[in-house]
């Protein structure tokens, strides 16, 4: 018997397990259909493993089997979450969690199963009415002082996935120890020991009394209400992208002032199917398509969107040309945190005590701006959660001022845990009437950055492998590259390795110890020339991940094209060095 038999036989063995009576009259059917197929590619990718419950929670594509979300995986994840939290607070009857969710295909059955269980287990459970914002949920669990939450949602993932975050009673994504503890106790569960039969006594449902204690938080991130009311009128567009960002943001953006918010009809219909989209994601600029053409019938200054749960935003602003353009998520990071620090320093709102917070594969040049502002600037792993640690460790004796990531996500206040589209979207607002009050756009503001603290471009590569073949490609990827790295990069010699799995870095022949919380599956090239490539698998998609970010000569604000396009191409010799 070879491999591939082996495994047909492991995956068929695992999915007439889900024929019992365990499971709804539609799974059984489901699982039957792949038992009977002659193709057994469905059958390997939905039994081939279980649905890791990782760090983060749960994400990926939605069916029948133990590799797909679906009621019963959702209902295991959360009778080992359930039994960890009892097992984390023994003896106290006033245990609480908050439940929340987006507007996926399954968002409210899953959303809903999760408070049963919960309250099956004794604990009590606020439920969000409807959809909401994942920062609501975040602020929800401190407002509320439960001891956990749950999100379901699968962010910007294309529509056929779908996701559970796991939050701790800080409002922020589980960290060790309580990460490896709940991942414990989820595998040891079974189908047959989840409490599926709620006590209803124990569900509270929570909405428009949070909304607005949440509205009042975000405007906290508010930094002067003077130039709001100068430009008050400043023509807005904002897409939800179906999602749950529809009310809050629209809403948050009235409470700081702005008079003249439009929204894009098409997608303010909640759909999981996301029908005006080829994906939800608002980095890809196909996302951006309607508020575009909304926003140049309306001669609009901006243009504004939201992912479906509401933590990623994009931002579309004009240039000199009068032409829609992007930001990437770096730009976005980098203009948020330049205005924060030259704002609240030039308003006096500086004491001295404050820090910013951005990830290792986002730009450098926010820790230059930061330096230069006399502000301490943190790396941190891709994820908030890494954030929301650096908040917790200085809660009360130093404040943060904002943080960020590459991959759209921003939080410019600390009454929240997590990525905060709402209120980055209202800072992105102001920024922009600040602009404004100068005769400037976001895109001339962002020529400034750049003239100031010098030019820098940066591109991410995604590399996706489905499947089970596709992880062990991914693997051996990273093996290869720890093996044998790249003495070279786009014609620069390495001259800094650093290897986060590891947790040493090697400079000139020089191994050192990195200084990191935790390890993880990243490695780090940095070359003679100030060129930083970043690699590392995605926790939530079957991709590999490739972040370059390449420095450049741009004098004035006439050469940024010949900046970027000078910059691809060294991007391009790069790529072909990886062989991508």
């Amino acid at each position: 018997m070879n491999d591939q038999e082996k495994l047909i036989q492991q995956c068929t063995a695992t999915a007439r397990q889900w024929l019992t009576p365990d499971f709804d009259e539609q799974t059984r059917a489901e699982v039957q259909a792949m038992l009977d197929a002659d193709d057994k590619t469905a059958l390997i990718d939905a039994f081939y493993q279980n649905l890791e419950f990782g760090t983060g929670g749960l994400r990926g594509i939605m069916g029948a089997g133990t590799n797909r979300m679906n009621r019963y995986i959702v209902g295991m994840a959360t009778q080992g979450f359930a039994n960890y939290i009892l097992k984390a607070f023994p003896g106290r009857s006033d245990l609480a969690v908050v439940v929340g969710h987006d507007c996926r295909n399954n968002s409210r059955l899953f959303a809903e199963t999760v408070a049963d269980i919960f309250s099956a287990n004794g604990i009590k459970v606020y439920l969000f009415e409807s959809l909401r914002p994942t920062p609501e949920i975040s602020f929800a669990i401190r407002q509320l002082g439960a001891q956990a939450g749950v999100n379901i949602t699968a962010s910007h993932n294309p529509r056929e996935y779908n996701g559970y975050k796991a939050y701790w009673d800080d409002g922020a994504q589980v960290l060790s120890p309580h990460d490896t503890g709940i991942i414990n106790e989820v595998n040891k569960v079974t189908i047959d020991q989840v409490k599926f039969t709620p006590r209803k006594e124990l569900i509270q449902i929570i909405g428009g009394e949070m909304d607005i204690d949440y509205l009042q938080a975000v405007h906290e991130a508010l930094i002067d209400q003077d130039v709001i009311n100068r430009q008050k009128d400043l023509c807005i567009v904002y897409s939800p992208l179906h999602g749950t960002g529809r009310v809050i943001i629209p809403a948050a953006l009235r409470t700081w002032g702005f008079q003249n918010i439009n929204v894009v009809p098409e997608q303010m219909v909640i759909d999981g199917n996301f029908p005006t989209v080829q994906s939800p994601n608002p980095e890809n600029a196909e996302a951006m398509t309607l508020g575009m053409e909304l926003g140049t019938r309306l001669n609009a200054d901006l243009v504004l969107a939201s992912d479906p749960d509401a933590d990623r935003l994009a931002v579309v602003c004009r240039d000199p040309k009068g032409q829609w353009c992007i930001l990437n998520g770096n730009q976005t990071a980098l203009m948020l945190s330049y205005y924060i620090l030259e704002n609240k320093k030039k308003l006096g709102q500086l004491k001295g005590n404050e820090f910013m917070v951005k990830t290792i594969v986002t730009t450098e040049t926010i820790a230059d701006i930061a330096r230069r502002n006399g502000v301490e600037i943190r790396d941190v792993y891709t994820g908030f959660k890494w954030i929301a640690r650096e908040i917790k460790i200085d809660e009360g004796k130093k404040k943060y001022i904002g943080g960020g990531e590459e991959s759209f996500g921003y939080l410019p206040f600390d009454k929240v845990r997590d990525k905060d589209s709402p209120a980055s979207i209202c800072l992105l607002c102001e920024i922009a009437a600040w602009a404004k009050d100068q005769g400037l756009t976001l895109y001339d503001l962002l020529m400034k950055i750049y003239l100031d603290y010098g030019f820098a471009y940066q591109s991410t590569v995604s590399v996706t492998k489905p499947g089970k073949s596709g992880a062990d490609e991914i693997r051996q990827m990273m093996a290869d590259f720890r093996q044998a790295p790249p003495a070279s990069l786009g014609g620069s010699p390495v001259v800094i390795v650093k290897d986060y799995q590891t947790l040493r870095q090697t400079a000139n022949g020089t191994e050192t110890p990195l200084l990191m919380p935790a390890t993880s599956n990243v490695l780090q090239w940095f070359t003679a020339d100030g060129t930083k490539i970043s690699v590392r698998p995605s926790g939530t998609e079957p991709k590999i991940k490739f972040y370059v970010e390449v420095k450049g000569s741009m004098p004035t604000a006439a050469d940024y094209d010949r900046a970027v396009a000078e910059a691809q191409t060294k991007v391009n010799a790069i790529k072909a060095d990886l062989g991508l």
